[in-house]
């Protein structure tokens, strides 16, 4: 009777063990998860911020390159928003395109000089929290991302333009 009961307490011991085991693994595996999908969270958005943050500067860049005639490049301050201006005759009547970042989008407006149109009925191109526009010299352009998303990260978030046609 008393090796039953010692062979009862063995099989109890090895049962219990066993369902200790099975459980550690079970949260050893649920840990391992949450922490890869923190890991895999903050990687994915720190590549989507360096994709918005390239392509807005590309984009710029890429506007800038295509209209680079004498006097064609300015840079305005409307209220507290910086915006690029860049001029052009189409048929002896003058046109604009604004570049600039408004309501945490980076907008484009084509109008006419004569226009009325405001900086609220550009076109959204994408999300962007800020860009700031400055002539470093008349033949020289700073184009410079704003934001907290700016000055957390390491990356370049500043583009210098030189302007060929001034």
């Amino acid at each position: 009777m008393l090796n039953n009961t010692k062979k009862n307490q063995g099989q109890a011991m090895q049962i219990l063990f066993s369902i200790i085991l099975l459980l550690s693994l079970m949260i050893s595996g649920l840990l391992t998860i949450v922490f890869g999908a923190d890991v895999y969270e903050k990687i994915n958005e720190r590549a989507t911020e360096n994709f918005n943050s390239s392509t807005a500067l590309s984009y710029v860049s890429s506007k800038v390159r295509q209209q680079d005639t004498s006097g064609a490049i300015s840079v305005e301050e409307q209220g507290d928003i910086s915006v690029l201006k860049i001029t052009e005759k189409y048929d002896d009547v003058a046109y604009y395109t604004k570049i600039y970042v408004k309501d945490g989008k980076l907008k484009e407006l084509f109008a006419s000089e004569d226009s009325m149109v405001a900086l609220e009925d550009g076109l959204d191109i994408m999300a962007l929290e800020g860009m700031q526009f400055k002539m470093e010299k008349e033949d020289l352009l700073s184009v410079k991302l704003t934001g907290e998303s700016a000055k957390k990260n390491e990356r370049v978030d500043e583009v210098f333009l030189h302007l060929r046609s001034e």
